[in-house]
């Protein structure tokens, strides 16, 4: 028999961390979970006794498909104990230990994994339960709670098998919700799953307490290489070869009556960071219900009220576990029959304001040093911070509406709220004249599209991926943006956009999200921050100033631009590219005239250049001039000069400059009065002519399709653009 220790009691946490070498260590060999309920338990905090087995058994077990030798004996064995502290025995009709068994990684992966409660019921356990309880209810409930939980994570029934009886049977009785069902109406739906396992699986549920454990165990290892955990893992960059422990806890109930209850908290507000409690609860539940919404849940402060002896014990333990872990924590908590227990304590997941806020206020109440408060900062979260931003609780309520239209590629961060359009000139109207919020709504875009994606509040394309034309100008002019939606089916004739039957017309709302890539139907909230309004960011900004060694210069093109970033801390201006100047509406005229004229009217420079050059020298073409040459040669000067003055594109060249000229003049004073004292650097003008110009193409029908129906409007201009092109 193998050596190898595969299974901690929580009450082992000092064996795991002497193996493991530190807490980092510990995290990784019994999973955040199992490491925090082994700390909480070394602590004195009601946990109600388990075991861990460790990440290194799920890896071994990922190679083999076999619980790796001797595991299995490690769990029986530390399940004698559990049954000692516990003071009831596993698979026992008189005094029965029922069991939870919980994924735990190292890195919190929050409903990626699975999970199965009341292990260790069956027929006879649950009338000894009944006798010894008094409750036939709490323990027919729990019944099928398992039959279902085990059905679905270990046998792999579908949810639906179990929904629909239990859906029908309420209907059948005049049932509106779970908390009308007694005990006989329990019994008869754990009868119903029982048949649904052998309709679906050909054999009976499990009575037998210990196979019930073995299969759930597996399970939990399992679903570690399930899809979702696997997307889960590569969107948060978490290793595949961690593993995940599994949590066998005994079960305490929330479900045996009225002075029971269980509910998730955090130390203080994940949304806002406010230093308040936030949570919900449910009296007379078990834990599922309250995160799976079935039941209307209660404020966590109105426990204050229905026990306030439970409420502040909860209380003091969560201000202990914050100040000892010195980070927001989230807690799953169980009241059985007015007693507290603590099942579960972790680093909550919070939005990208309350991840400032709690950072900087822990930094000010001397829980953590500055280093420590940049460090929970993430890069992405100060760039949401920066955008506007639809707020958790109205996209939650979009979904649960059944609003949620599409997603695709989020190209530009922001929120926007507007009216659809399918043009780039009616969006440029609609906004301009009409004063609507407007997103433009198109297959792709071109550089004739930029003066409407310029008046946009959004944009949203089908096609396209991060770098197309849309997504990189929408990030030039911080338009929020969604490229590549490419379940949406666009109709330019009918002037509407349908994805899975739901179609939006023009003129009608949306809300889109190009921070998350999200589009919704209809309008959602909006909040637009103010910098100078976020003080604890801006406190923030500063610690990492004064640690950072790399200065963080802006790509900046208008002087707009250069005063935004320097409010954001820019230390420079990295690029600023001249030919951006232009793509404003009013100035990109100006700048194809002097594009289509360049060519001819430098010709004539060079030529005059050249003749004024030989005039000079007394030389022209490596041979002595006589004065009656370089009168000759100057009166070729005068005729030429008097050429350019006169030649139409010569005058449309200069003409063009002039108006350019003074405009670029003064967006360069305001970039250096923006940037008083930093470093600006300037490319200097070389416009790429696919950024100015329409593709040869699209100019093409343009030019044939006026022919065609005898339009003489604006022909004359589209051909003379299209020979330069």
């Amino acid at each position: 028999m193998s050596d190898k220790k595969w299974v901690y009691l929580f009450d082992e946490v000092d064996q795991a961390e002497a193996y493991a070498g530190d807490w980092d260590g510990v995290r990784g060999l019994l999973g955040g979970k199992g490491a925090n309920l082994g700390d909480m338990t070394r602590a004195g905090v009601p946990v109600p006794p388990g075991l861990t087995i460790t990440t290194e058994a799920c890896n071994a077990f990922q190679i083999s498909r076999q619980f790796p030798e001797g595991m299995w004996q490690q769990v029986m064995d530390a399940l004698v104990k559990v049954e000692e502290r516990a003071g009831k025995k596993f698979g026992d009709s008189v005094n029965p230990l029922l069991v939870s068994c919980r994924s735990g990684a190292k890195f919190s992966m929050p409903g990626m994994m699975d999970t199965v409660l009341n292990i260790g019921l069956n027929d006879e356990v649950a009338k000894g339960l009944v006798a010894k309880s008094g409750d036939e209810r709490f323990v027919n409930d729990s019944y099928r709670r398992l039959i279902h939980m085990l059905g679905t994570v270990v046998m792999g029934i579908d949810d639906e098998h179990f929904e629909e009886p239990l859906k029908a049977y309420k209907q059948e009785k005049g049932y509106k919700s779970d908390t009308e069902m007694n005990a006989a109406d329990w019994a008869a739906i754990t009868e119903e799953y029982k048949k649904v396992v052998i309709e679906q699986k050909g054999f009976e549920f499990p009575q037998d307490p210990f196979k019930q454990l073995e299969l759930a165990v597996k399970a939990v290892f399992d679903s570690w290489m399930s899809k979702r955990a696997i997307d889960y893992r590569r969107r948060e960059s978490i290793p595949d070869d961690l593993g995940t422990a599994v949590n066998v806890q005994t079960m305490v109930f929330g479900n045996m009556g009225g002075d029971s209850g269980t509910g998730v908290a955090f130390t203080r507000d994940p949304q806002t960071g406010e230093n308040i409690m936030f949570g919900d609860y449910l009296m007379n539940a078990q834990g599922e219900d309250v995160v799976a919404g079935i039941r209307n849940t209660s404020k966590i402060s109105t426990l204050a009220t229905e026990l306030p002896e439970v409420y502040q014990q909860f209380f003091d333990i969560t201000e202990r576990l914050e100040n000892h872990y010195k980070d927001m924590q989230d807690v799953e908590f169980t009241i059985e029959h007015g007693k507290l227990w603590m099942l579960q304590t972790r680093n909550g997941k919070r939005s990208a304001k309350a991840a400032v806020k709690v950072a900087h206020d822990m930094v000010m109440e001397g829980l953590i040093d500055k280093k420590t408060a940049l460090s929970r900062v993430t890069p992405e979260q100060i760039d949401q911070m920066l955008h506007p931003h639809f707020s958790h609780a109205d996209v939650d309520a979009a979904k649960k509406e059944g609003r949620f239209f599409a997603k695709g590629v989020n190209a530009s961060p922001g929120a926007a709220v507007g009216q659809i359009y399918f043009d780039a000139d009616t969006v440029e109207k609609k906004h301009n004249v009409e004063k609507q919020d407007v997103i433009m709504v198109r297959p792709f875009t071109k550089p004739d599209d930029v003066h409407g994606m310029l008046a946009a509040k959004g944009i949203l394309t089908s096609e396209g991926g991060a770098t197309s034309h849309a997504a990189v100008v929408a990030r030039q002019f911080g338009v929020p943006c969604i490229v590549g939606a490419s379940e949406i089916n666009i109709d330019m004739a009918k002037r509407q956009m349908t994805r899975n039957g739901v179609t939006v017309k023009e003129g009608e709302w949306i809300s889109l999200d190009g921070t998350t890539g999200e589009v919704f139907v209809g309008k959602l909230g909006m909040t637009t921050p103010d910098l100078s309004e976020q003080k604890e960011l801006m406190v923030l900004l500063g610690w990492a100033d004064e640690v950072s060694r790399l200065q963080v210069w802006a790509n900046a093109d208008y002087p707009r631009d250069a005063k935004r970033a320097r409010e954001y801390g820019a230390k420079g201006i990295g690029l600023c590219r001249t030919e951006h100047m232009f793509f404003d509406v009013e100035r990109l005229p100006d700048v194809q005239k002097m594009i289509m004229n360049a060519e001819d009217t430098q010709r004539m420079i060079n030529n005059i250049e050249r003749l004024e050059s030989a005039l000079a020298a007394g030389r022209l073409e490596g041979r002595s001039l006589s004065d009656a040459d370089k009168a000759a040669l100057k009166a070729e000067i005068d005729a030429e000069k008097a050429n350019m003055e006169n030649s139409p594109e010569a005058q449309a060249y200069f003409g063009a400059l002039k108006t350019i000229l003074p405009l670029q003049r003064s967006d360069f004073s305001g970039l250096f009065e923006a940037m008083t004292g930093l470093p600006v650097i300037i490319r200097l003008i070389d416009p790429p002519l696919h950024e100015f110009l329409p593709s040869l193409e699209d100019l093409l029908t343009e030019v044939a399709t006026l022919k065609a129906k005898g339009i003489s409007e604006g022909l004359a201009e589209k051909e003379q653009i299209l020979e330069v092109v």
